[in-house]
This record gives C-alpha cells, sequence and structure tokens, in this order.
C-alpha cells in the first residue's frame, strides 16, 4: 500500500502523512500483543507526533525572528577549503548538460529522495522489534532535529541555488528531481516542488540530508567492525556531494550536518551512560551495545 502510494501521490514528506504511515506500521505491530504493550505502543507513537510537530513549526519559523539571512559566508568557506573554487559551479560546469538527463542525475535523485525514507524506517520498525534500540535511535535522531533547529534560527543561510538567484554568486541551477523525470517518476519529483512550497529555504546550515545519511550509516553498521563502518561513510559521502551538484547546498553545510550527528550521538551516550541506560556503541566503537531486555522509558 504504501509503495502504490509512493508512485500514484509522491512521497509522504508532509509530516502528518508520514506520522499516519508510521502510526499504520505501529497499529499493525500491535497486532497479538497485551493490552499493556498495545497502550506503550500508542504513548511511544505519540512521542514521534511530538518530536515531529515541536521540529516543523520551530523550523518554519526559524526565519521569521528578524535575523539576516547570510548569502556569503558558506560560499567564502568553501572557496577556502576548495582553493579558490565555488565546488557548485565547478561541478555543475563539468558534469551538468541542459539538453541530457546523465546517469549521475538519475543516481543522485534516487541518493538525495533516501533522505526522505531511510531515516524514518527505524523509527516504525525498531519499535516492533527492539524498544531498548528503538529509544537509543530515537534520542539521536531527535537531537540531530532539534541542534540543527538551533542553528537555522542563530544561522539563517542562502543554499546556493537562492545566493546565485539573487546575484551573491556565479550562476548555479537548482537540479534535484531531474533524474526522476527521465525514469517516468514524475510524482516523484512533484514531492520536491510541494516540500519547496512549505519548508523554510534558508534552513541551509547545517545540512539534515547530510546529517541524516550519516546517521543511517552510523546506525545501520553500528555492531559491525571498521571496515564495515569505513565503507558505509560512502552514502553520507555521496550525498554531500550530490547536494552540492544539485546546487542545494555548500559543502560546508555538509560537514556541518556531520557535526551535529557526532555531537547528537555523543550527547545522547552520555545521558545513557549518567542514567544507567543500555548504550549504543560509540561512533568509533568495535564492539556491540550492551543487551538488554529492559524497555526503559525516554
Amino acid at each position: 500500500m504504501l509503495l502504490w502510494s509512493i508512485f500514484v501521490w509522491g512521497l509522504p514528506i508532509d509530516r502528518l502523512l508520514v506520522l499516519t504511515w508510521m502510526g499504520a506500521a505501529f497499529g499493525l505491530g500491535a497486532i497479538g500483543r497485551s493490552k499493556a504493550d498495545v497502550i506503550q505502543m500508542a504513548k511511544d507513537w505519540l512521542v514521534l507526533v511530538v518530536v515531529y510537530i515541536v521540529y516543523d513549526y520551530s523550523r518554519g519559523t526559524a526565519d521569521q525572528l528578524g535575523i539576516p539571512v547570510n548569502y556569503t559566508l558558506p560560499a567564502d568557506l568553501d572557496r577556502i577549503l576548495f582553493l579558490g573554487r565555488n565546488p557548485n559551479v565547478w561541478l555543475q560546469w563539468r558534469l551538468y548538460d541542459p539538453g541530457d538527463v546523465k546517469w549521475y542525475d538519475v543516481l543522485g535523485s534516487v541518493i538525495y529522495m533516501t533522505h526522505f525514507v531511510l531515516p524514518v524506517v527505524p523509527l516504525a520498525l525498531l519499535r516492533v522489534r527492539n524498544r531498548t534500540a528503538w529509544l537509543q535511535y530515537l534520542r539521536r535522531f531527535a537531537l540531530t532535529l532539534y541542534i540543527s533547529v538551533a542553528c537555522f534560527i542563530v544561522f539563517p543561510a542562502a543554499p546556493p541555488w537562492m545566493s546565485a538567484r539573487d546575484g551573491y554568486t556565479d550562476p548555479v541551477k537548482r537540479l534535484t528531481g531531474r533524474g526522476w523525470w527521465e525514469i517516468g517518476l514524475k510524482t516523484i519529483s512533484q514531492t520536491l516542488d510541494r516540500g519547496a512550497a512549505v519548508l523554510n529555504p534558508v534552513a541551509a546550515v547545517p545540512s539534515l540530508h547530510s546529517g541524516c545519511a550519516l546517521l543511517v550509516a552510523l546506525w545501520f553498521t553500528r555492531n559491525m567492525g571498521t571496515r564495515a563502518r569505513a565503507a558505509a561513510m560512502l552514502f553520507p559521502l555521496s550525498m554531500a556531494v550530490t547536494l552540492v551538484y544539485f546546487g542545494e547546498h555548500w559543502f560546508v553545510d555538509a560537514l556541518a550536518g556531520w557535526a551535529v550527528v557526532l555531537l547528537a550521538w555523543h550527547l545522547a551516550g552520555r545521558w545513557e551512560r549518567r542514567n544507567g541506560q543500555p548504550q549504543a556503541p560509540a561512533v568509533f566503537s568495535r564492539g556491540s551495545a550492551p543487551q538488554t531486555a529492559a524497555s526503559p522509558t525516554a
């Protein structure tokens, strides 16, 4: 049903739709469980509702507090990192062909849209399978969102396509979604148009796309060895390259997103240690998390 809805209507990026689908997943997971388990699952779903509503409200108002939007600092930092070059302009000059959608345009569109799917998968599946792990992930996910919102509030910044549009940098096209049209999935591309109409356009630093890509990579390889975790870093790296090429973010936005996730992981682990909670492995740990049958509260 969810896959059918995605192909017909596009990805459910609207938070109410996301929470509705999660509620359906929680409901299916409650089948056959005791009354106490069903009540606890309903409470946990309400926790997700609060997390998302608070995030959406605060992000949506972050650009309404009168703080001037910065159009140049991220671009200046990128030029320092790349020895005087603007990486957005450099990539588009070499890769972008207005008359021909390339294979990497399609791949980039797929990578970009994983942001609306992969980070929320553990929020639904883990709760059905392992509430302890669900709480560990939820802490890190929520902290990532709220630290990012704090940054959006104190430092509203224009993304590359907006800076270029308003004349602050060399021309940069916003290429996001063009790959979906090439393979006939226009409803998914239209999802981007709906999202752009309601989201805060100057919530660029840090990049949540990059941050959540790192969070997912760290989470799904948390019990694996160093080599597997290193290989998984190709996913957030490919997300960062995609965002820069598509004109959605500066590279320093991606670096900031990764830093926020590492901070969130550290803070969650510190809270878990202080409160005697089961812990997910540290970011650079090779061992698995302590196992327990307990289901602590959030």
